[in-house]
């Protein structure tokens, strides 16, 4: 597949790196040193220009891409964009953009300004943040299969239950499939031997009840679900989205800002939320407003340096979770090593979705994890597949090593995938496969 990136931040970039070993990959940007480092690592062809410029798309040959991907740091520059490919091409366009104005017209019109598929940063961090609430310990959860599978990643902490248990030991929840430990930065596929250890971080799959009650062993029986408790410091457009979606929960946020109008219009906005004009930063404010007490604390403020000032303090303060919108992906480890929870990037966010369009047009849907030593993807089955009409452990042995298959759905009813269970025409399968055997699963399956 030949696919047109404009623009090289870090969504371009990401989209360029993930797809450059398997696909023809061009990358068009204004800055000529952004294009020309992504060569140096990547096999991509860099084109040093506009991108809503004809002469450019020419150079790029863009009537040729299948995929024009318009990623730069202007939504308006990516809407413009898609608009101009429609007039030259018939290739599939996909616009990011980071505010949901625009989005929501889009929604309202598909097709509308000239763009097959939309991204938008804000309510897909906001989303992913919403996914964190109500399972402790979780870094990492995507839904599969319409809601229902679930996958989690969860960290194992100290005093957890489940220190010492095996895989084997820990098997009691219905469904549930173990597909992975994470261990020193080492992603391992366990057996049923395998031991959780401190710190370990667990991949899961399986029925969304069976998720959050595993969730709920690795805490001993911690959960915020369903708690008004939860606050949220910033009234960013991404704190904004979040606080709407714990409303539609029934959950009562609250939202701290400090700058007086914007407060004054979140609180029109967002009328099961308590909306407080002040800097979180002010220890006697936190303590006067007992935010100690907060199940989770969510930071999005205009700078990564004041919201991880803001969640080292809430940290300090007492607060148990910290999730911390973080823009610059190279802060994100940074985050996490000095104390805050999880660290969310949106651009991170965001190239994952598209890449769920441009991995393979097969794919329903992708999770990247661990920064990309392993994927979780959704398949429909269809008459090619290796594994139609097979039980799974005749077809997983057609399979690359490093491949699990981590839940099934058929007619949206959850199958729970067990050695002698027969794949099926049209059956969803979710599985977890190392990034580096991806394109033969995606090819196999």
């Amino acid at each position: 597949m030949r696919l047109l990136v404009i623009g090289a931040g870090d969504v371009g970039s990401s989209i360029a790196a993930s797809l450059s070993d398997s696909h023809d990959v061009v990358v068009v940007d204004i800055d000529r040193e952004r294009v020309d480092s992504l060569t140096y690592e990547y096999d991509v062809l860099p084109i040093h220009g506009d991108g809503t410029s004809l002469e450019v798309l020419d150079e790029a040959e863009a009537r040729e891409a299948e995929v024009v991907i318009a990623s730069t740091d202007s939504d308006e520059t990516n809407l413009a964009i898609s608009g101009t490919i429609k007039t030259i091409s018939d290739a599939f366009t996909i616009a990011h953009l980071e505010k949901p104005t625009y989005y929501r017209t889009w929604q309202r019109s598909k097709g509308a300004f000239g763009t097959d598929f939309m991204v938008c940063s804000d309510l897909l961090t906001a989303q992913a943040i919403g996914r964190l609430i109500g399972l402790p310990t979780a870094r990492d959860v995507d839904l599969f299969a319409g809601g229902t599978v679930q996958m989690a990643e969860f960290e194992v902490p100290p005093t957890s239950a489940l220190t010492d248990w095996s895989i084997q030991e820990a098997d009691r929840f219905d469904g549930l499939t173990f597909a992975a430990i994470v261990r020193d930065g080492e992603v391992i596929l366990p057996s049923g031997e395998d031991v959780f250890e401190p710190a370990d971080r667990v991949v899961v799959i399986g029925p969304t009840d069976s998720v959050r009650k595993f969730g709920s062993a690795v805490t001993d029986g911690k959960t915020i679900e369903g708690s008004e408790n939860v606050v949220i410091v910033g009234g960013s457009s991404i704190g904004e989205q979040v606080a709407k979606l714990l409303e539609e929960r029934d959950i009562t946020p609250r939202l701290f800002e400090a700058d007086s109008d914007r407060a004054r219009s979140l609180a029109e906005e967002l009328p099961s939320t308590t909306v407080m004009e002040h800097d979180a930063t002010d220890l006697n404010f936190l303590e006067r407003e007992h935010v100690a007490e907060a199940d989770l604390l969510v930071a999005t403020l205009d700078s990564d340096e004041k919201t991880l000032l803001t969640a080292l303090v809430a940290r300090r303060v007492g607060v148990e979770r910290t999730v911390a919108v973080v823009e610059e992906s190279q802060y994100v480890e940074l985050f996490e090593a000095v104390g805050v929870d999880v660290a969310v990037n949106p651009r991170q966010v965001t190239g994952e979705e598209i890449i769920r369009f441009t991995r393979d047009r097969r794919a329903e849907n992708v999770a990247i994890i661990e920064s990309g030593a392993a994927e979780v993807i959704e398949l429909e089955i269809d008459t090619e597949s290796i594994l139609i009409d097979r039980p799974i452990k005749e077809g997983i042995s057609d399979l690359p090593d490093g491949v699990i298959i981590g839940a099934i759905t058929r007619g949206g009813e959850f199958v729970v995938p067990r050695g002698d269970t027969v794949i099926e025409e049209g059956d969803h399968v979710v599985v977890f496969a190392r990034e580096a055997v991806v394109d033969d699963v995606l090819h196999a399956m």
